[in-house]
């Protein structure tokens, strides 16, 4: 049986104007790439063909179309080693034309933030994404709701005004 809700690529395909993206969690699934990094391995970065994957694709056509496209990630700190990580890694999503922020969770304590984390194209749909308590990838549910993409779009915004720029954010 074939899905009625569009994929992430052909959501981001019909885009026209931005879509934001917002995390709120320290683990995510692990991940094939983040067990080479903690064992050391290092992304050389001159070779694009070894880290440039179809999502990277997706997000520099959709920018090259003259869609924004935002991520914003709420984390603790200090870090966990999949932030550290993801830290790291979020070259590639700079170079695919993401405008990339991170937020200290110690600064969204007034925010009224939604629960799970999130994208929203045009402020027409919302893809939700839902967690284990271990980071593994359960499913996501897609709305056009609109209360909820508004509560959405505006939590998004509130953690997009304080949050640091990619290059001006520093792990330590």
């Amino acid at each position: 049986m074939q899905s009625s809700e569009p994929t992430f690529a052909e959501l981001l395909a019909d885009c026209k104007t931005h879509a934001l993206h917002l995390e709120m969690r320290d683990v995510y699934y692990s991940n094939e790439e983040f067990e080479r990094w903690q064992e050391g391995h290092r992304v050389d970065w001159d070779d694009r063909d070894s880290w440039w994957h179809p999502f990277h694709e997706t997000i520099a056509d959709a920018v090259a179309r003259g869609v924004e496209v935002r991520r914003a990630r709420v984390i603790s700190e200090p870090v966990s080693s999949y932030i550290r990580w993801e830290h790291y890694v979020t070259t590639a999503n700079v170079r695919a034309g993401e405008q990339v922020r991170w937020l200290p969770r110690r600064n969204a304590t007034d925010l009224n933030l939604p629960g799970n984390d999130f994208w929203v194209f045009d402020d027409q749909a919302a893809r939700i994404h839902h967690f284990a308590g271990n980071g593994d990838f359960v499913g996501y549910d897609f709305t056009g709701d609109q209360g909820l993409i508004t509560h959405c779009t505006t939590a998004f915004e509130q953690v997009w005004g304080r949050a640091i720029p990619h290059e001006e954010y520093e792990i330590r």
